[in-house]
């Protein structure tokens, strides 16, 4: 069985660039749906109820909590829909990653629990963790091709081939 660094060495070297270039922005693609889902579903639910969600956030001892409801749940809906499609997406997700830090050390501060309830606030301190993780490597790429971002650079491109 041919493996793909063989067939790749095959290929002619544009071909073999087109192809992972293509694979690279469908896993971007995929990786902003994935990532930005979540949120978008959280802040459109945290828009329609901003009061229970200042509540919550006064109960925490958050200060301010009715205006920072309404910024989270405006950073978590728009910021998310922003990754989404590919829009300022280096911006979008350095922001939604800075909201998750501000959100885990706020709604996850495990070492204040013991037992099974600190077990489950450290699973999703851990699970914030990653999801900034994956938040600061769309900052680090940007949105791929397949990302609004992308189509208002090759637009740009051919507007000033145009001129």
């Amino acid at each position: 069985m041919t493996t793909w660094r063989e067939l790749e060495h095959q290929l002619p070297a544009t071909h073999a660039q087109g192809i992972r270039q293509n694979a690279q922005d469908a896993l971007l693609l995929f990786a902003r749906v994935l990532l930005a889902l979540m949120f978008v579903r959280s802040g459109f639910a945290k828009l329609l109820d901003v009061g229970a969600f200042g509540a919550s956030l006064a109960d925490k001892g958050v200060p301010f909590a009715g205006a920072l409801a309404v910024i989270g749940g405006c950073v978590e809906f728009f910021g998310g829909l922003a990754v989404l499609v590919g829009l300022q997406t280096r911006y979008a997700a350095a922001l939604v990653a800075v909201f998750t830090v501000v959100a885990t050390l706020i709604s996850h501060r495990y070492w204040e629990f013991s037992g099974a309830a600190r077990r489950a606030q450290e699973v999703n301190f851990q699970k914030n963790i990653c999801i900034i993780g994956g938040y600061l490597a769309l900052v680090a790429s940007g949105g791929g091709r397949f990302a609004l971002d992308g189509l208002f650079r090759k637009s740009a491109k051919s507007s000033q081939r145009s001129n």
